[in-house]
């Protein structure tokens, strides 16, 4: 299905049955990026999910203009109002919970509760840290534009915390091969996303008052001092509540599917 927004036009999935719940993915992920996870949820959950706009199916009406989270956070809000008129549940991983929490200052009303797990936000940190971490993902954008995927990937794995050679897994995944779609998303997200991350603003003091509960989480293997730790860490202060642990690390959602759903089934149910 397709949605027209401001600039784009976003493509998006619906699945499953109760209440509603979105799943923004992280990176270069698209609708199907979590299909094993939403696979495990569906008896429970209507889950919606979407390919951000300039990922795979969902177009810029003009190609070559910049992104930005604002626009993101904007077309979630659209999606949400085209599917119900009901606060909905959400689950952003990495980037999208990013998008979340912008969602959430926006139009708090459109959201019950939303799962952040290890959000990629600097504006969480203090000027410091953030001035760190922005200088990186801008030098990650210089290490692809020289060098592109190949050089690219073990500086991302860096930076959030992931060790290709040793990331267990659960057993019979969907696989995911680095398709020609995949690398065209994988451009996008690091030549126009990184910049919406950069240059983001976040208003700290509007999402402390936000009544969306937010839930802070972070994978049982990411490090508390890369870069997504200090930032769930962070808003686990400013909103008042502990990160609550997920299987695996960055990408548990894909690499821990069944026990990142029950996890998820029970964080829901709890709240």
């Amino acid at each position: 299905m397709f949605l027209d927004t401001e600039g784009a036009e976003l493509h998006y999935e619906v699945r499953g049955s109760g209440p509603l719940l979105l799943v923004s993915q992280s990176g270069e992920g698209d609708a199907d990026r979590s299909t094993d996870l939403v696979d495990l949820l569906v008896d429970r959950f209507t889950v919606v999910t979407y390919d951000r706009r300039g990922l795979s199916r969902s177009t810029l009406r003009r190609p070559g203009q910049p992104v930005t989270m604002a626009q993101h956070a904007d077309d979630v809000h659209r999606l949400l109002a085209e599917l119900t008129d009901e606060p909905a549940l959400m689950l952003g991983c990495s980037m999208g919970a990013a998008i979340g929490l912008h969602l959430a200052v926006a139009h708090p009303g459109q959201l019950g509760l939303l799962v952040a797990h290890d959000p990629v936000a600097p504006s969480l940190l203090p000027a410091a840290q953030r001035d760190r971490h922005t200088s990186e993902l801008a030098h990650l954008q210089q290490v692809h534009r020289d060098g592109g995927l190949k050089a690219a990937f073990p500086e991302i794995a860096r930076v959030l915390g992931i060790d290709p050679a040793r990331q267990e897994t659960e057993p019979d995944l969907t696989p995911m091969p680095l398709t020609p779609r995949r690398v065209a998303n994988f451009d996008f997200f690091i030549n126009h996303d990184f910049t919406a991350v950069i240059e983001a603003e976040l208003d700290l003091e509007a999402l402390r008052s936000t009544p969306v509960r937010i839930v802070p989480a972070g994978g049982s293997t990411t490090a508390p001092s890369v870069f997504v730790g200090q930032c769930a860490r962070n808003l686990a202060e400013l909103v008042g509540r502990a990160v609550v642990t997920f299987p695996g690390g960055h990408n548990g959602n894909t690499t821990h599917p069944r026990a990142y759903a029950a996890r998820l089934r029970d964080v829901l149910a709890g709240a």
